[in-house]
Formats: C-alpha cells, structure tokens, sequence
C-alpha cells in the first residue's frame, strides 16, 4: 500500500474519532464504553470522563488460558464476560464509543453480547 494512502487514512481514522468524542462523554452515572480492536486484539474499557478514570477493563492481550482472536465468535466471548464484569460492578447503562467504526460485524457481536447481560446503552 502507497505510504501516502496509509497516511490518508490515518488522518481520516484520526478526525473520525476526534469527531465523534466531541459528543460522546463519560459521566458517573452513564460512563463511556470505549472499543478499540486491532488485528491482533480486542481492547474495551469503561471510562468516566469527569475524573479520567478507568472503571473496568478487559483485552485480550494478557496471559489467559484460551487465545481469543478479534473476530466475531471471539468479541461475542469478550462481550459476555465484559458484561458480566459491569453488571458486577453495578453499571446499568453506558455510552458506546467506537472509535471510529461502523456498527457492523465485530463491533455489532460485542455490542449484542454486553446487551444481553443487562447493560443499555
């Protein structure tokens, strides 16, 4: 791929993102969901932007016992045990940030899974 490209499209990634956290914020009672998943992993946090801190986290990067790739079967997986996580720690609602993704495919499974625990957002 043209470097030129790949920087293009960066840049684009960058300012959708930037956008798009112009309006969706974290607060106490409703903290921000944030998704970030890369070719190797999934990454998912829940933030309160009021303080900057990190409430509950998950990824797949760890030492765990079973390897869960970044696709569709696997961000289900992640996404139930995540809501699990966030029920435990008495969070009913978020707002989903995804960076910069379209609400499709994996994004949509992991989505769909922490739905199913009890979290609304």
């Amino acid at each position: 791929m043209n470097s030129h490209k790949l920087d293009d499209k960066r840049r684009l990634n960058t300012n959708r993102r930037l956008r798009i956290r112009k309006s969706v914020k974290g607060t106490p009672d409703r903290p921000r969901l944030s998704l970030k998943i890369t070719n190797l992993n999934l990454h998912a946090q829940v933030i309160d932007d009021s303080v900057g801190r990190t409430l509950v986290a998950v990824s797949t990067a760890g030492k765990s016992k079973e390897k869960l790739l970044p696709n569709v079967a696997g961000c289900t997986k992640v996404g139930e045990t995540f809501g699990a996580e966030l029920v435990k720690k008495g969070i009913k609602q978020v707002v989903f940030d995804r960076n910069g993704r379209r609400y499709h495919g994996t994004v949509k499974a992991f989505a769909e899974a922490v739905r199913k625990t009890g979290v609304s957002f």
